[in-house]
């Protein structure tokens, strides 16, 4: 089995020579300061030389950062800033002036502040938050963002404790545990108090997180809180202390006992662009999951399940983002398995999944590198490859295994894998060899596996092969669907949507059948696609799950009506999941009606989202 410790690095998207060295702790210092919207410190990280006597250099990555000094061993160092490469930038090189033996540590010490460019921290102004009272700032490290907050090792193939100081005017909430002595309301004169947090657990770079501003907590569960706004945290509080620690226990029951401590929830403002963000002990949650039905919070189980998968073990690099997402999505299944009651409720939301793999491999092209499981990064963003592919293809082939070997052969290997990378950082033949491995005394599961062609499911572009899924919980969703298209074709004055059509109906159900017409939204009639959200209640539901799909499907079959509905969602929601479908659809009913939802939102969203967006209006050169 591959050694964690290599002699050439397995990730192409750093410009750090961690096959020199690796970072074994990292120390933040920062003050957020709100109205210069930058954050100003040092990080100080303790370097252990893994090659003996070959570089008198220590090389980090770093984007867009002011740094005022470094020091190595406590004494200043010369260092220099050499050019960007995009889109990785401009690495720091600090020279040691000798070249240090096996296993010698070194401290690194650098004072710096953030800048305007940085890609990784988003500062709302009072006027964009919910209560209009304070400023807030959050950030999203992954997938190469940490180097644009301090110079670091930004790959996840290094792994590192952290400690967190941290001042601000306001409550601050970071990926550690925070200590008991932090505040938790706003200092009554704007002054800045001092915030502490731990992070025992090793932790790559892109885990590092932080958040500060007018935040509030409650209780969701026995070692869970919710943090929010003030406003929002009661309905907060409401969607997810239902099911938080059932989530917890499940996931338990699959692998082993928690390991983070505190499992709780940052419900973050509406431009986060992520559904969720597994930041350790603080799950960074979109709004949109609150949705006053709890029909939302699965996405809790998903990004709890990256407590195991991705933040335990985590992949060597962005090529093998599968590893993190496939893991945490069939993790995700099998826990809504054991909180909802059967396998049934696993395959519908592998069916859901399904769909998203379609949109992904047809927005790519069905021949595309990305649509690969493993993909090449070498010279790429990371964030040009995003999409439901590694979550729903590397689901699938986890599927594939245990269909092949069975659901008790698996469930004994679940635990054993998750220990055995307990900590480290793997690829994907490190996958297989532990799989391998594990069964090579079982000769009838050692046949089952051998018989797999790893090759293609590795390697080929498009579609894996589709598992026969249980319809149970779709079936009703797409008999209605069928209405629909034989509307399409022969109309018939005697059909219309009625209330009673999806009675009973979970929101999730709603969403498959909106799925289902899509393909051929093209062909329905506009006043009857208008007519069905008014009387399915699609058009202003709270449940964005929905809103979004249904807006899909009336952009599509050109129902001129919906654009105010699509416009108004764009300025209110930054979850690149809806926000993305919804630009592409609308550039398609009225390019310069997206065009101008666009400049004037684009502050709004979060810079990675605005990047994305802006590739798919104006081009890849974006705008």
């Amino acid at each position: 089995m591959a050694s964690t410790i290599i002699n050439s690095p397995r990730d192409p998207n750093t410009l750090s020579n961690y096959n020199n060295w690796r970072t074994v702790h990292t120390s933040t210092t920062f003050d957020i300061l709100f109205e210069q919207q930058k954050l100003k410190g040092s990080v100080t990280h303790s370097l252990e030389a893994i090659t003996d006597g070959e570089s008198d250099e220590v090389l980090l990555d770093s984007s867009h950062i002011q740094i005022h000094s470094v020091k190595a061993g406590g004494k200043s160092a010369d260092w220099e800033l050499l050019p960007r490469l995009e889109p990785y930038g401009g690495p720091l090189k600090i020279k040691l002036g000798r070249k240090p033996k096996l296993k010698e540590m070194i401290d690194i010490q650098i004072d710096l502040e953030t800048t305007a460019a940085c890609t990784a921290l988003q500062w709302l102004t009072p006027a964009q938050t919910s209560n209009k009272k304070h400023p807030y700032m959050f950030s999203q490290c992954q997938a190469i963002h940490a180097r644009s907050v301090f110079p670091c090792q930004d790959t996840p193939d290094v792994k590192a404790p952290f400690e967190f100081t941290i001042k601000s005017p306001l409550p601050v909430i970071a990926s550690g545990i925070g200590s008991k002595d932090n505040a938790t309301s706003p200092s009554a004169d704007g002054s800045s108090q001092v915030y502490k947090f731990h992070q025992k657990v090793p932790i790559p770079a892109y885990l590092y997180a932080l958040a500060s501003g007018d935040i509030a907590t409650a209780k969701v569960g026995p070692r869970s809180i919710v943090a929010t706004g003030p406003d929002e945290l009661k309905e907060c509080k409401w969607e997810l202390e239902e099911d938080t620690e059932k989530f917890l226990k499940a996931g338990e029951s699959l692998v082993y006992p928690y390991a983070w401590g505190e499992y709780n929830v940052l419900v973050l403002p509406p431009s986060f662009p992520y559904g969720g963000m597994e930041n350790p002990v603080y799950t960074f949650a979109t709004p949109t999951i609150i949705s006053g039905d709890r029909e939302n919070v699965d996405v809790i189980a998903h990004e709890l399940s990256h407590s195991w998968s991705g933040n335990l073990v985590s992949n060597a690099s962005w090529e093998h983002f599968w590893l993190n997402e496939g893991w945490t999505t069939y993790l995700e299944r099998r826990i809504q398995a054991i909180v909802h009651g059967g396998d049934q409720w696993r395959d519908f939301s592998a069916i859901i999944g399904w769909k998203a793999l379609s949109d992904s491999i047809d927005q790519f092209g069905a021949e595309h590198e990305f649509t690969k499981l493993v993909i090449d990064l070498k010279g790429k963003d990371p964030d040009d490859a995003f999409s439901s592919i590694p979550y729903e293809k590397g689901f699938n082939f986890l599927y594939f295994i245990e269909k092949t070997i069975s659901k008790e052969e698996f469930d004994k290997f679940i635990p054993h894998y998750f220990e055995t990378w307990r900590g480290k950082s793997l690829d994907s033949y490190d996958f297989k060899a532990t799989l391998l491995d594990f069964f090579t005394s079982n000769s009838t599961v050692s046949k089952k596996l051998n018989s797999i062609d790893w090759d293609t499911w590795f390697y080929k572009p498009g579609f894996p092969p589709k598992p026969d899924f249980d319809t149970s919980l779709v079936d009703q969703c797409y008999a209605l669907a069928a209405q629909w298209e034989t509307f399409t074709q022969t109309p018939n004055p005697d059909f219309g949507p009625n209330k009673s059509d999806i009675d009973g109906w979970s929101a999730n159900q709603i969403v498959v059948f909106l799925e289902r017409l899509l393909p051929f939204a093209d062909k329905l009639p506009p006043p009857a696609v208008n007519y069905m959200g008014f009387v399915y209640n699609l058009k202003e539901t709270r449940n964005v799950e929905i809103s979004a799909r249904y807006y899909q499907v009336a952009l599509k079959a050109n129902d001129q009506s919906i654009k105010n509905f699509v416009v108004k969602l764009l300025g209110e929601v930054g979850r690149m999941k809806f926000v993305r479908p919804l630009y592409r659809a609308l550039m398609k009913m009225d390019y310069e009606v997206a065009v101008e939802t666009f400049e004037k939102n684009k502050d709004f969203y979060h810079p990675i989202c605005r990047g994305l967006v802006a590739k798919d209006l104006f081009g890849t050169k974006g705008k």
